[in-house]
């Protein structure tokens, strides 16, 4: 990853700009506020499975920080690192939410026949392959605190293996959910499903707002993770690396879009209400679920 000068010299540089202290300021203080947003919504509505996704952003808010003490010493080795590993690894921890986020839809609307996944192996297939990204990342981040050049590109090399594994689940997970979405809406007897809140102001989130939700956020992440590949394939002397605003561009945006989205559309408000009873009219038409719900108020 590494490149030589015409000298035969090793070119390397742990940045090769000065940190913005502006930019990495703007988007701490967003994964901040992502942050609160996502507790407030987490508490409120029991989704316990978000937890992943505010570490995440917890980490982005971290990274971003230590780009501040960056700013103002380049060459220290710690801020570098610590702000490397923490962007890297809040994505997987993203995905973790989202691959749950799945499995419990999918078990909402009483589905399990329209996924191609069965759904007792839904959450930890793709959870499993998370995880592998997400050691990969991390490790590969560790062996660069090594500091020296040697580990510096064999901790980049590591860390592209992670990423790619990360892209290779994430893009079987969009097809998977695509077929279980589009198997379900051919359902004879489809209807729109939401959930109404029993507190506070009344709301209603459909499963479709809750999957289109999923395949933004999906795309996002996705996007960013090519980026991060070509970032570290190119190497240290790239074209990305030279350039700070890409990082904010295809990264920073992207990641802060992904919480935003996730924040607006929350899976909460949908996945924790209703019952099995709930499950059962979900695959009635209007009229027969209605019909049932008058003949259960009579009995």
């Amino acid at each position: 990853m590494s490149t030589t000068t015409s000298d035969g010299a090793i070119d390397f540089a742990l940045y090769r700009y000065t940190p913005s202290i502006p930019a990495a300021a703007i988007f701490a203080g967003i994964f901040l506020l992502l942050s609160i947003l996502h507790l407030v919504r987490l508490v409120r509505n029991r989704t316990y499975f978000f937890i992943p996704f505010i570490v995440g952003l917890l980490f982005e808010c971290a990274g971003y920080i230590a780009r501040i003490f960056s700013h103002f010493d380049a060459m220290a080795l710690g801020p570098y690192i610590v702000q490397t590993m923490l962007i890297l690894v809040a994505p997987p921890l993203f995905a973790a939410s989202i691959y749950m986020m799945l499995g419990r839809v999918v078990v909402k609307l009483g589905a399990e026949k329209q996924s191609i996944v069965p759904v007792r192996f839904l959450t930890k297939t793709f959870v499993v392959g998370d995880v592998i990204s997400f050691l990969m990342q991390c490790g590969g981040g560790g062996y660069m605190a090594a500091g020296s050049i040697s580990a510096m590109n064999t901790g980049a090399n590591i860390v592209v293996g992670g990423l790619v594994v990360q892209l290779l689940f994430f893009g079987f997970f969009v097809a998977v959910s695509t077929v279980f979405h589009w198997r379900f809406k051919r359902q004879p007897r489809y209807i729109h499903v939401s959930s109404t809140r029993s507190h506070g102001p009344e709301t209603r989130m459909t499963w479709e707002a809750v999957m289109w939700a999923l395949y933004i956020a999906c795309l996002l992440i996705l996007v960013r993770s090519v980026f991060r590949v070509v970032e570290f394939v190119e190497g240290n002397n790239g074209f990305i690396m030279r350039r700070e605003y890409l990082l904010y561009l295809f990264d920073a945006c992207l990641m802060s879009l992904t919480g935003l989205v996730l924040g607006i559309v929350y899976p909460g408000s949908f996945l924790p209400q209703g019952s099995k009873r709930d499950s059962e009219l979900q695959l009635m038409s209007t009229e027969e679920a209605s019909a049932h719900r008058d003949l259960m108020s009579k009995a």
